[in-house]
Protein backbone atom coordinates (compact mmCIF):
# COMPACT_ATOMS: atom_id res chain seq x y z
CA UNK A 1 0.00 0.00 0.00
CA UNK A 2 1.38 3.41 -0.91
CA UNK A 3 0.18 6.83 0.24
CA UNK A 4 1.68 10.00 -1.26
CA UNK A 5 4.77 8.10 -2.43
CA UNK A 6 5.42 6.69 1.05
CA UNK A 7 5.17 2.98 1.69
CA UNK A 8 2.62 2.26 4.41
CA UNK A 9 2.72 -1.16 6.07
CA UNK A 10 -0.38 -2.99 7.19
CA UNK A 11 0.14 -4.27 10.71
CA UNK A 12 -1.43 -7.41 12.06
CA UNK A 13 -1.00 -8.12 15.74
CA UNK A 14 -0.12 -11.75 16.55
CA UNK A 15 1.25 -11.68 20.10
CA UNK A 16 1.13 -15.48 20.43
CA UNK A 17 4.11 -15.64 18.01
CA UNK A 18 6.35 -13.56 20.26
CA UNK A 19 7.40 -16.54 22.35
CA UNK A 20 8.45 -18.36 19.18
CA UNK A 21 10.26 -15.41 17.61
CA UNK A 22 12.01 -14.55 20.88
CA UNK A 23 13.62 -17.97 21.22
CA UNK A 24 13.99 -19.31 17.66
CA UNK A 25 17.70 -18.52 17.27
CA UNK A 26 18.50 -18.82 20.96
CA UNK A 27 17.20 -22.31 21.58
CA UNK A 28 19.92 -24.59 22.77
CA UNK A 29 17.74 -27.66 22.70
CA UNK A 30 15.94 -28.99 19.66
CA UNK A 31 12.19 -28.37 19.59
CA UNK A 32 11.35 -31.99 18.71
CA UNK A 33 13.63 -33.38 21.42
CA UNK A 34 11.99 -31.09 24.01
CA UNK A 35 8.41 -31.80 22.88
CA UNK A 36 8.75 -35.56 23.23
CA UNK A 37 9.51 -35.22 26.97
CA UNK A 38 6.44 -33.06 27.62
CA UNK A 39 2.97 -34.35 28.44
CA UNK A 40 0.75 -35.03 25.44
CA UNK A 41 -1.72 -32.27 26.35
CA UNK A 42 1.00 -29.69 27.00
CA UNK A 43 2.86 -30.37 23.73
CA UNK A 44 -0.22 -31.24 21.61
CA UNK A 45 1.18 -34.71 20.97
CA UNK A 46 -1.48 -36.65 19.11
CA UNK A 47 0.15 -40.07 18.96
CA UNK A 48 3.22 -41.82 20.37
CA UNK A 49 4.74 -44.82 18.62
CA UNK A 50 7.83 -46.85 19.47
CA UNK A 51 10.19 -44.78 17.26
CA UNK A 52 8.19 -41.69 16.24
CA UNK A 53 5.39 -39.42 17.37
CA UNK A 54 2.81 -37.05 15.84
CA UNK A 55 2.38 -33.51 17.13
CA UNK A 56 0.22 -30.57 16.08
CA UNK A 57 2.11 -27.64 14.65
CA UNK A 58 1.39 -24.71 16.98
CA UNK A 59 2.20 -22.30 14.13
CA UNK A 60 0.15 -24.07 11.43
CA UNK A 61 -0.11 -23.38 7.72
CA UNK A 62 -3.65 -24.74 7.91
CA UNK A 63 -6.02 -26.16 10.52
CA UNK A 64 -4.83 -29.57 11.63
CA UNK A 65 -1.24 -29.14 10.38
CA UNK A 66 0.57 -32.05 12.02
CA UNK A 67 4.22 -33.10 12.11
CA UNK A 68 5.55 -36.64 12.45
CA UNK A 69 8.99 -36.81 14.04
CA UNK A 70 11.36 -39.57 15.14
CA UNK A 71 12.35 -39.52 18.80
CA UNK A 72 15.97 -39.84 17.73
CA UNK A 73 17.68 -36.56 16.78
CA UNK A 74 18.70 -36.99 13.13
CA UNK A 75 18.93 -34.29 10.48
CA UNK A 76 17.82 -36.09 7.34
CA UNK A 77 15.49 -38.80 6.19
CA UNK A 78 18.33 -41.01 4.93
CA UNK A 79 19.67 -41.13 8.52
CA UNK A 80 16.53 -42.88 9.78
CA UNK A 81 16.57 -46.61 10.44
CA UNK A 82 14.16 -48.80 8.48
CA UNK A 83 12.01 -49.16 11.60
CA UNK A 84 11.88 -45.39 12.14
CA UNK A 85 11.06 -44.71 8.49
CA UNK A 86 8.36 -47.37 8.34
CA UNK A 87 6.74 -46.22 11.57
CA UNK A 88 6.89 -42.56 10.49
CA UNK A 89 4.99 -43.39 7.30
CA UNK A 90 2.51 -45.57 9.21
CA UNK A 91 1.84 -42.62 11.52
CA UNK A 92 1.41 -40.30 8.51
CA UNK A 93 -1.20 -42.76 7.19
CA UNK A 94 -2.89 -42.86 10.61
CA UNK A 95 -2.97 -39.05 10.84
CA UNK A 96 -4.52 -38.81 7.36
CA UNK A 97 -7.27 -41.25 8.37
CA UNK A 98 -7.97 -39.24 11.52
CA UNK A 99 -8.04 -35.95 9.58
CA UNK A 100 -10.47 -37.41 7.04
CA UNK A 101 -12.81 -38.45 9.85
CA UNK A 102 -12.49 -35.24 11.86
CA UNK A 103 -12.37 -32.59 9.12
CA UNK A 104 -13.11 -34.20 5.75
CA UNK A 105 -10.41 -32.32 3.81
CA UNK A 106 -10.32 -32.41 0.00
CA UNK A 107 -6.61 -33.23 -0.11
CA UNK A 108 -3.27 -33.17 1.70
CA UNK A 109 0.19 -31.69 1.34
CA UNK A 110 2.79 -34.05 2.78
CA UNK A 111 6.44 -33.09 2.80
CA UNK A 112 9.86 -33.08 4.39
CA UNK A 113 12.09 -29.98 4.38
CA UNK A 114 15.74 -31.01 4.72
CA UNK A 115 18.11 -28.09 5.38
CA UNK A 116 17.52 -24.36 5.69
CA UNK A 117 17.56 -23.87 1.91
CA UNK A 118 14.59 -26.24 1.63
CA UNK A 119 12.63 -24.30 4.25
CA UNK A 120 13.39 -26.36 7.34
CA UNK A 121 12.49 -24.40 10.45
CA UNK A 122 14.18 -27.02 12.62
CA UNK A 123 17.18 -28.10 10.57
CA UNK A 124 18.71 -30.69 12.86
CA UNK A 125 15.67 -32.91 13.49
CA UNK A 126 13.90 -34.32 10.44
CA UNK A 127 10.08 -34.34 10.50
CA UNK A 128 7.24 -34.91 8.07
CA UNK A 129 4.52 -32.28 7.61
CA UNK A 130 0.94 -33.42 7.04
CA UNK A 131 -1.24 -30.46 6.02
CA UNK A 132 -4.93 -30.97 5.24
CA UNK A 133 -6.27 -28.86 2.37
CA UNK A 134 -9.76 -27.84 1.25
CA UNK A 135 -10.86 -26.60 -2.13
CA UNK A 136 -11.09 -22.86 -1.73
CA UNK A 137 -8.87 -22.63 1.37
CA UNK A 138 -6.56 -20.42 -0.68
CA UNK A 139 -9.22 -17.82 -1.35
CA UNK A 140 -9.03 -14.08 -1.90
CA UNK A 141 -8.28 -13.17 1.73
CA UNK A 142 -4.57 -14.17 1.79
CA UNK A 143 -4.08 -13.02 -1.80
CA UNK A 144 -5.63 -9.57 -1.38
CA UNK A 145 -4.93 -8.81 2.27
CA UNK A 146 -1.98 -10.99 3.18
CA UNK A 147 -4.02 -12.49 6.06
CA UNK A 148 -5.13 -16.09 6.52
CA UNK A 149 -8.04 -17.10 8.72
CA UNK A 150 -7.91 -20.37 10.65
CA UNK A 151 -11.47 -21.15 11.76
CA UNK A 152 -10.81 -23.57 14.64
CA UNK A 153 -8.81 -23.19 17.84
CA UNK A 154 -5.67 -25.30 18.27
CA UNK A 155 -7.07 -26.86 21.46
CA UNK A 156 -10.25 -27.93 19.67
CA UNK A 157 -8.26 -29.33 16.74
CA UNK A 158 -6.17 -31.32 19.23
CA UNK A 159 -9.25 -32.78 20.96
CA UNK A 160 -10.89 -33.80 17.69
CA UNK A 161 -7.79 -35.39 16.14
CA UNK A 162 -6.73 -37.12 19.38
CA UNK A 163 -10.20 -38.66 19.71
CA UNK A 164 -10.10 -39.95 16.13
CA UNK A 165 -6.56 -41.28 16.47
CA UNK A 166 -7.53 -43.23 19.59
CA UNK A 167 -10.32 -44.95 17.64
CA UNK A 168 -8.11 -46.05 14.71
CA UNK A 169 -5.84 -49.08 14.80
CA UNK A 170 -2.34 -48.77 13.34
Amino acid sequence: MEALGVLVYKIIWSPWRYGYVKRIDREEECLFCRLQRMSDDEAYILYRGKYCYAVLNTYPYNCGHTMVSPYRHVASIEDLSRDELLEAMEIVRLVIKAMRRAFNPDGFNIGVNIGRAAGAGVEGHVHIHVVPRWTGDSNFLPVVSGYKSLPIALSETYKLLKKELESIEL
